[in-house]
């Protein structure tokens, strides 16, 4: 029996998530035995084109993005969107808070209209997706855990409970209370809390459950004297983008 074909690509992001799979070390050794990859600009210098599955890093940022986007969605049988940009369109869709003109012209001056840009969207927003690895950058359990789901057909792991679950389970002192602003409240888990487990807030990099309550983490953001400015800039960082075509 032959094995799955694995494709990897990028579009608008910094390819770091691409990088993190490959410092898994023996862990992607051991799953290199059971997949046969066949495009990986970041290890491999194949271009081929005969994947089964294909995992996508970035969000897409050019109307010129949207065609490459089909062709992969074309060949592959499986389609997994790798990280925060991919997911949920992550720090690139920052931009969409102001007018595009405008950010042209902060970015690019004189030569804006050389650009070929457009809206930050998540990848799902433009092609079908089977799943998400969430993450800034990935974690590596998370992505194991997808890798050996889709081997063995089972479902694709999905995180519908907040961080601060696991910072429970690992007795980890709330953060809040310490004045900072984190975001584990309204954020998908998966990533062992690996953020305020050394002390730093969440920033919502794995984007949020479903059906947050934000009014809620706004008011006790603020209750623990946080301004309106560390509320709103927490919140944007990552989650610029809704997926209903709302911005933040």
């Amino acid at each position: 029996m032959s094995k799955p074909r694995v494709a990897f690509f990028d579009f608008a992001c910094c390819e770091g998530c691409q990088l993190e799979a490959l410092n898994f070390g023996p862990e992607f050794l051991n799953l290199i035995e059971l997949i046969d990859i066949v495009n990986f600009r970041e290890a491999i210098s194949d271009d081929r084109w005969d994947f089964d599955i294909a995992f996508i890093e970035g969000s897409c940022t050019r109307n010129s993005d949207i065609p490459r986007l089909q062709k992969i969605r074309d060949q592959a049988k499986v389609v997994i969107a790798l990280g925060a940009c991919s997911s949920i369109a992550g720090v690139n869709a920052i931009k969409n808070l102001q007018p595009l003109d405008e950010v042209k012209s902060y970015v690019y001056g004189d030569k804006k209209d050389w650009i070929d840009t457009a809206e930050a969207r998540p990848i799902d927003q433009v092609i079908k997706v089977d799943g998400h690895i969430p993450g800034c950058p990935i974690d590596r359990k998370d992505f194991i855990r997808t890798v050996q789901a889709l081997l063995l057909g089972k479902k694709i792991p999905d995180h519908e409970y907040p961080v601060c679950l696991e910072c429970r389970l690992k007795e980890n002192e709330c953060l809040l209370t310490l004045g900072k602003p984190c975001m584990g409240p309204i954020t998908k888990g998966g990533c062992d809390a690996i953020e305020p487990t050394y002390g730093q807030p969440c920033n919502g990099c794995r984007g949020l459950v479903d059906d947050p309550n934000i009014v809620s983490c706004q008011e006790m953001l603020k209750k623990h004297n946080l301004s309106v400015d560390d509320v709103k800039n927490y919140f944007t960082i990552f989650n610029s983008y809704r997926k209903e075509g709302k911005n933040a």
